[in-house]
This record gives structure tokens, sequence and C-alpha cells, in this order.
């Protein structure tokens, strides 16, 4: 259907956007930072993080000899910490494998940490002008939309339509101008809620805006019942620091610096005591946080723990006292750097 692609290769040189900070660069390591920051969160949110990480680190060699401490402490607050440590672990396999130079070929690049196929196709067209179909989220909508698909994109029946939908509507010129377009019509115009169907290159031909099926495609998720977890969060103060412990690679936060956990009927002087070598004298409840995830959400029930002596060498492995102002800044999860600063 050479029409879409000719519509919207027009339509983006002159409606689309034209000055992201990761744009006018052949450069496949700003691209791919651009494209993991990308997953699942807005432009707006990834600016900031973005222009930040590329200055501190600004090509691969650089971003593979730093710590990960250092790298989920530039990142925290964007969420989804797995892309930083793919990032990272992705940098480190370029450096060892590729000879520091990012790979040129499809399947090297989606086989990276934390890179799959449609991010790989990104990176591949905007720095090496490769002929590949891309299928993130905005697209996903977009195509359901113009080919009138039903079902939830995550289901695979769906997502093999769609990619059959991708890679047939995928023109044999202009793909780096038609991959991008896709993208800004589905963030612009083509949106979730409040679509603007009358600016749209291809309104025309939209099957769900005919049928009046806009507003139920793509498909939604499967409703389940997510399911409420809650846990409580010490708040270890002496002296002006607080304690810091170091979460497992695996699971939530992983290997980022978090307050440490008590069981709901822990007994809380004996188990800081055991745990951190640390006499506790006051225990103060603070104001509960709600935080959500995508598969669960989570009340933390914050106590400020007040300390009056520590146990020499007495704590356990991968905990840490900082000043106040150093926790703050650390590799820390959003909900953890809201309780701190209300400190």
């Amino acid at each position: 259907m050479p029409g879409f692609s000719a519509k919207l290769i027009t339509w983006q040189k002159k409606h689309g956007r034209h000055d992201l900070p990761w744009q006018g660069t052949r450069d496949p390591y700003v691209i791919w930072l651009s494209e993991i920051m990308l997953q699942q969160t807005q432009v707006a949110t990834v600016t900031p993080y973005f222009n930040r990480f590329l200055a501190r680190y600004p090509g691969v060699a650089a971003l593979a000899e730093a710590p990960l401490d250092e790298v989920l402490r530039l990142w925290s607050g964007l969420g989804y910490y797995s892309r930083a440590r793919n990032l990272h672990a992705a940098a480190q396999e370029i450096v060892t494998a590729h000879g520091g130079q990012f790979p040129r070929r499809f399947e090297r690049v989606a086989a990276l940490p934390g890179i799959g196929r449609s991010t790989a196709a990104a990176i591949c067209v905007f720095a090496f002008g490769s002929r590949h179909a891309i299928l993130d989220g905005n697209v996903k909508r977009v195509l359901a939309r113009f080919r009138g698909i039903k079902g939830y994109p995550g289901e695979k029946k769906v997502a093999d339509s769609l990619w059959r939908e991708a890679e047939r509507l995928l023109p044999r010129r202009g793909v780096e101008a038609y991959t991008q377009g896709l993208m800004d019509l589905g963030a612009t115009v083509c949106r979730r809620a409040k679509p603007h169907c009358a600016e749209c290159p291809v309104h025309g031909e939209c099957i769900a805006l005919r049928r009046g099926w806009v507003a139920s495609l793509p498909g939604p998720r499967p409703r389940k019942q997510i399911p409420h977890r809650r846990t409580i969060m010490l708040v270890m103060t002496r002296a002006g620091e607080v304690l810091l412990e170091k979460r497992p690679v695996a699971g939530i936060w992983g290997g980022m610096w978090c307050l440490p956990e008590a069981a709901k009927k822990a007994d809380l002087e004996a188990y800081c005591l055991k745990h951190f070598g640390a006499h506790v004298t006051e225990v103060e409840e603070l104001a509960t946080i709600a935080h959500g995830f995508t598969h669960f959400s989570l009340d933390i029930r914050p106590l400020r723990v007040r300390v009056s002596a520590l146990v020499p060498s007495a704590a356990e492995p991968g905990s840490v006292w900082l000043p106040f102002e150093e926790a703050r800044s650390a590799a820390i999860p959003a909900p953890v750097r809201r309780i701190l600063a209300a400190l």
C-alpha cells in the first residue's frame, strides 16, 4: 500500500518532530540511548535524563567503564530500572565482543541485552539507513486503527498480525522519514485518548475511523486484579546520617540502594541490632506512601528509627551509612527519594 507510506513521509516532513535532542545524528550510541529511554516513557520526561546521561557518558566506552551504581543514580526517577542495567551490560558487551564499535548488523544489535526486534530496527534505520520495520507502542496503535486489527497487542496472534502489517507497509525508499513519521503520528495525532483524526494524513483509509472503532483500538490488556502488597521500610537515622541497603540484582529496584525492609510483626529493636548492629532508642511512624508498578501496587509504611549507638563490625555486608544529602543523590528508587525528601 504505497499510498500510506507516501502520505506519511510527506506529513512527517511538514508536521513531524525535527528538533528532538537525539535527532540529526547517525551516532548509533546516541540513538540507542534515546530508544531505550523512550521505552514506555514520554519524550518530555526523557529529555532531561537523556541530556544529563549523554553529558556524563558521551560514548559507549565511558558507559562501559562506569560503575553500575553511578549509572543507576543517573537513571533514578526514570523508572523501569532493568533498562539501565541492560544498557550498562550491553555497553560492556559492545566493548568486549565488538571492539568498542556498535554492531551494524540487525541480528547482532537485537542480540544485545535489553534490545528487542523493534528497538534494534529503529537503531538500524536511524543510524545506518537500513530497511527494517518497527513496532513500538505508538506504532501498534496507529496500525491497529488503520487496519482495524482487534485484540490486545500483547497477545501473540495480534502481535503477529501487526508485525505483518508493519512489514507490508514498509516503503522501499525514505524509510527514515517514514519510521519517524509513524512515531510522530502515534505520539501527536493518533493518541490513545482524544486523537486528532481530522489531522491524520491517512484518515481517509483508516478502518477504525470508518467503522467507529477508534476508541476501542488497540484492544486493552485483559483485565485481572492487580496484586496489592505492603511493606515496612526502616528510616534508620543517627548523627545526621541514614542507613541504605543494597538490593539484590534480581527483583524490583535490582542493584539499587534502598531503605531496609522489615516484616510486619518483627521485633524492631532485635532486628536492627542483629542485622545492622544498631541500638534503637525511638521509633516514629511516617506517612504511608503508595507506589505503582506495572504488575502490582505497593503501600510503603516508613518508620523513622532513631539509633543511639552502633556495635562495631556487627552490620551485615551490603549496607552503608550516608549523610542525608548524599543519600538523596544516591541510586535510590523514586519512593525512597520521596521519603528522604520529607525528613
